[in-house]
């Protein structure tokens, strides 16, 4: 991802200023390190970048958590930034492809966008991590009257996928870059006709990573119309019988599936079909969904109410978790941006699929920077008790 490598430099030099198209927003300093955040505003898009110390050189580079999906803005920012300040760059890999296709922003989708949202096709398909996105392309061509909507956490995917989505003229695909767990919660109930999760990683070290659990089968079920279906496509024989063990699992009081085993598709990945010269199965497993669901209330309020910040706060964080029953907060790092003003870094939610976020605080009001957590109770419980908390 962006980044370049820099001499040290005095940073006092950087302020709240124009940077030819970057606006800089703020600058702060990691109380436990030498390491400094940058905040930016590129294009209506407001994010971080993260300037950490070494002895020799200093690495300016994006925040993962903040990043916006178009990398050019990244690349923009940091370009920018060390042009104004005439940086002595050792090493950097900003070059801007100006004639690369224009991303399709029109089918590249927000969180946000998921709050009450309406649909302009009747029926809906999802595709859980869809890679170089072949099957998705795939499927959308060939169902021109269904909105099909991929979930890919890995952003170069996801733009690679927004480029094809403009090279083609496809109109109905939508392009979320976020994690798929966290988006379920954010689809209405019977909204979905299809749920796709094709070759997810075995995470055979990680289990508590895997995209398959109890919760995911749970959030699928709600989302599913009556009839539709849950499709998992693994070549790991462990994650195969790790999903029976999740669709058939003692909590869940009635279900229906089918099984295949090395069925061909219409279309094949290259990984599929690099898996198949090694001749290694393929598994399907096809998981209906019963009955209908109840409709899923997103009422919810991520606002501060009048929580400013006092130097109390700072006395009172701590850096262990702080757990309850189902759902947890985090506070990682803080950073001083004034004598008033300060920004944490914190990870909150569930346990098997939490959310990191930042809160901006200052003497006249706090907030999420960039975007609130989604609307899930869970994180809507972690809200409330980091609401509690900060109200010293």
């Amino acid at each position: 991802m962006p980044h370049i490598t820099v001499k040290p430099f005095d940073t006092s030099v950087i302020k709240e200023d124009r940077y030819l198209n970057t606006q800089l927003l703020f600058k702060a300093n990691d109380l436990d390190s030498s390491d400094e955040i940058i905040g930016v505003e590129v294009e209506n898009e407001k994010f971080l970048l993260c300037l950490k110390k070494s002895k020799q050189n200093w690495l300016l580079k994006y925040d993962k958590v903040t990043r916006p999906i178009d990398v050019n803005l990244v690349k923009q920012a940091i370009g920018n930034i060390s042009q104004s300040l005439k940086l002595d760059i050792v090493n950097s890999n900003i070059n801007i492809r100006k004639t690369q296709t224009k991303l399709a922003n029109q089918y590249e989708k927000s969180i946000e966008d998921f709050i009450n949202v309406e649909f302009p096709f009747d029926t809906v398909s999802i595709e859980v991590g869809f890679g170089s996105g072949k099957h998705l392309l795939y499927q959308a061509l060939n169902n021109p009257n269904r909105l099909f909507i991929g979930i890919e956490i890995h952003t170069p995917s996801a733009q690679q996928v927004l480029r094809q989505i403009e090279l083609q003229s496809i109109k109905n695909i939508w392009v979320v870059n976020y994690d798929a767990r966290l988006l379920l919660e954010m689809m209405p109930s019977n909204s979905c006709s299809n749920i796709f999760v094709h070759f997810p990683v075995p995470w055979d070290k990680k289990p508590h990573r895997r995209v398959i659990s109890p919760s995911f089968l749970d959030e699928s079920m709600r989302v599913l119309k009556k009839n539709g279906r849950l499709e998992l496509r693994t070549d790991s024989y462990k994650y195969f019988w790790y999903s029976l063990d999740v669709f058939l699992g003692e909590n869940v009081s009635k279900s229906s599936l089918e099984i295949r085993k090395n069925e061909s598709l219409e279309v094949t990945s290259k990984y599929e079909a690099r898996w198949l010269k090694q001749e290694k199965d393929i598994y399907d497993v096809f998981v209906t969904s019963l009955q209908n669901s109840p409709k899923r209330d997103f009422d919810f309020d991520f606002s501060f109410d009048n929580i400013v910040y006092k130097n109390k706060v700072l006395d009172k964080i701590t850096k262990k978790p702080i757990l309850f029953d189902g759902f947890f907060f985090h506070f990682e790092r803080v950073y001083r941006v004034s004598q008033s003003a300060i920004l944490l870094k914190l990870t909150l939610g569930s346990f098997d699929r939490p959310e990191q976020k930042y809160i901006w605080m200052d003497n006249s009001m706090s907030y999420y920077f960039g975007s609130p957590p989604v609307k899930t109770l869970t994180n809507y419980k972690a809200h409330l008790k980091i609401k509690e908390y900060l109200n010293v």
